[in-house]
């Protein structure tokens, strides 16, 4: 089973122009963990979406991973 971080990596580096600026970095604490995510600022757009749609449903899809786990999660953008 692919962990977080690989899974918000492979979606977002699926998303942008430049897939080498993606950078995600976990941060794992008892029962929450922290995901940040960095892009290009040209692709910045590209992964929040329309009214945040898009950084949403990645933020969704974690939380279900998490929830699986017994864990909670937070997708950051920086």
């Amino acid at each position: 089973m692919a962990s977080m971080k690989e899974l918000v990596e492979f979606i977002a580096k699926s998303l942008v122009d430049d897939p080498s600026q993606v950078y995600v970095s976990e941060i794992e604490g008892e029962s929450s963990v922290i995901l940040e995510m960095r892009v290009g600022p040209e692709d910045m757009g590209r992964v929040i979406g329309k009214g945040g749609r898009t950084v949403n449903a990645m933020r969704t899809l974690v939380r279900v991973l998490a929830a699986k786990q017994g864990k909670r999660v937070t997708l950051e953008i920086i």
